[in-house]
């Protein structure tokens, strides 16, 4: 895997019943109220409720200080009786790729969130320094992740617990 790629999956547990979740994931444009890295959302086209094609444009601040702006395409939306969900999309500008949001009900009060992005860097410095820098990257990814999840739990009124991060690819 070239030092441009990555495999990032983060997971978590909100202590809330899963609809609740899957409700603040499926409002993009709430975003910006409950994660404090998010600090944009501009719709660029809206789908009908319940269906795929929102096109929005994110602009957010890592951990590490700098920003980024990513045009979100939601590919795919699938949520099953029993709570289980999935939201998929694709991403381009700053980082490239697809992500897969993973909603997970353990009880009628609790649900296990994954992330998991598989992403290209784009931009022409991340690009040129990521063999030095794949590691900082990497942990600014997560850093962001980690703020999210407790930025729902605040939103939700819930508690977050067992917070994990995964890479793949070259050390």
């Amino acid at each position: 895997m070239p030092p441009t790629r990555f495999v990032l999956i983060s997971r978590w547990r909100l202590h809330c019943p899963a609809q609740q979740a899957w409700a603040l994931l499926t409002h993009i444009e709430g975003w910006p109220l409950w994660w404090s890295h998010v600090k944009e959302v501009r719709i660029l086209q809206r789908a009908q409720p319940g269906q795929t094609g929102t096109h929005a444009e994110l602009t957010w601040q890592t951990a590490l200080g700098y920003s980024l702006k990513i045009d979100a395409l939601n590919t795919r939306t699938e949520r099953q009786p029993d709570g289980h969900g999935e939201i998929e999309g694709r991403s381009g500008g700053d980082l490239q790729g697809h992500g897969l949001w993973v909603i997970e009900p353990v009880s009628m009060q609790a649900v296990d969130v994954t992330y998991r992005y598989e992403v290209e860097l784009a931009r022409p410095w991340m690009r040129r320094f990521a063999p030095l820098l794949r590691g900082l990257f990497a942990w600014n990814h997560f850093k962001v992740m980690r703020a999210g999840a407790q930025g729902m739990a605040r939103r939700l009124r819930c508690e977050v617990s067992e917070i994990a991060n995964w890479r793949g690819g070259p050390a």
